[in-house]
């Protein structure tokens, strides 16, 4: 699913630098590729359950294990939902994969759930993904509260971001870590200082700043 979204996205920027290039042809036949895909992304969605898959295999079946990368739909630049799917989705992963340190890997539930990051190697790359927490996922998951949310989004933006504020001092001082158990309370686990978690806090903080320095109408 995030593949997906991550190509829409790639496509519909082409179309814009044609666009800012002069090109108006080729702006559209990037344009057209890019609706051929929006028109298949719908293969992901499932009304009765109220988030995307996961994959869609080449057989068509779907596996509908609740994972994070489905938000990368909603958070980039041209998102692949609606607003009414996008808060949809916002609610499953608030109910099942959010925690005040990132978003779950996997949902609690799935056999294939890991609660904590541990052990041997072995261990620990069985849990890497399948429920540990990612504290960079914290990033996109607030672009799309922020989009579709209005001011609840950010109240809840204000309050995820306070939160990190008790993690800056449990573990590499000023700096946020890797990754994090999936259950409370939460230890952090993996690289202590991880550029792409510091990058992701300082970045939707940012967002947030700009969103109160000129709220959207009608948010």
């Amino acid at each position: 699913v995030e593949v997906e979204a991550l190509w829409y996205n790639f496509l519909r920027v082409g179309e814009e630098m044609e666009r800012a290039a002069g090109s108006q042809e080729r702006a559209a036949s990037w344009r057209e590729a890019a609706e051929r895909v929006r028109r298949a992304f719908s293969v992901f969605w499932d009304p009765r359950r109220g988030y995307l898959a996961d994959v869609i295999a080449p057989d068509g079946s779907a596996d509908w294990s609740l994972r994070p990368n489905q938000v990368l739909a909603l958070s980039l630049p041209f998102p692949l939902a609606d607003r009414e799917q996008a808060r949809a989705v916002l609610a499953h992963v608030r109910e099942k994969l959010l925690t005040p340190r990132g978003l779950r890997s996997l949902a609690p539930g799935h056999p294939d759930y890991h609660p904590r990051y541990g052990g041997d190697r072995r261990a620990r790359d069985a849990a890497y993904h399948q429920g540990t927490v990612w504290g960079w996922l914290h990033g996109p998951y607030l672009d799309a509260v922020l989009r579709f949310e209005g001011e609840a989004g950010r109240e809840e933006a204000r309050a995820l971001l306070s939160g990190w504020a008790e993690h800056l001092g449990e573990g590499c001082l000023g700096q946020a870590a890797e990754i994090f158990d999936a259950e409370p309370p939460h230890a952090p686990r993996g690289c202590p200082a991880q550029a792409w978690t510091v990058a992701e806090i300082l970045r939707v903080a940012r967002a947030l700043a700009e969103t109160e320095a000129d709220p959207p109408a009608g948010g």
